[in-house]
């Protein structure tokens, strides 16, 4: 079973690199000029890769997530609350791919300070699992 916590935590760790940089690329497609053509584009290719690469370790570090749970069991407040949040986690990813869609499409109507504030939620998502975790405070 430490395999499987082991690799968890690796997944884990690699798509939140990738729940906090796509947002951040939302920002600098937010400030692109509209004559920038190839800078969008640019942005554009990143987000989109980025996007299709983090969505594997996202189900990778979820589904070890399950096994884990079905090994261990799901008792505790804790977990429950770390579950929930991993499901607010799983809807900001999906967030973000209508996000990038928008982008794409050019229909994005949301300024650069709304994304910087948008690009905030899996940190704190991320330090109050952390506290959950390590603390197992109920």
């Amino acid at each position: 079973m430490l395999v499987v916590k082991t690799l968890h935590i690796w997944m884990v760790i690699s798509w939140f690199a990738g729940l906090f940089y796509l947002p951040r690329i939302f920002v600098n497609l937010a400030m692109v000029p509209a004559d920038s053509v190839a800078e969008r584009d640019r942005l554009l290719l990143m987000a989109g890769k980025l996007f299709k690469f983090m969505t594997p370790l996202g189900i990778l570090a979820i589904a070890l997530g399950f096994w884990l749970w079905f090994a261990y069991g799901f008792s505790g407040g804790w977990l429950h609350a770390k579950t929930t949040l991993v499901a607010v986690l799983a809807v900001y990813h999906w967030h973000c791919g209508l996000v990038l869609r928008d982008f794409q499409q050019g229909r994005n109507r949301k300024s650069h300070v709304w994304f910087r504030f948008y690009n905030e939620l899996p940190v704190v998502v991320l330090l109050v699992v952390l506290f959950l975790v390590v603390l197992k405070p109920f």
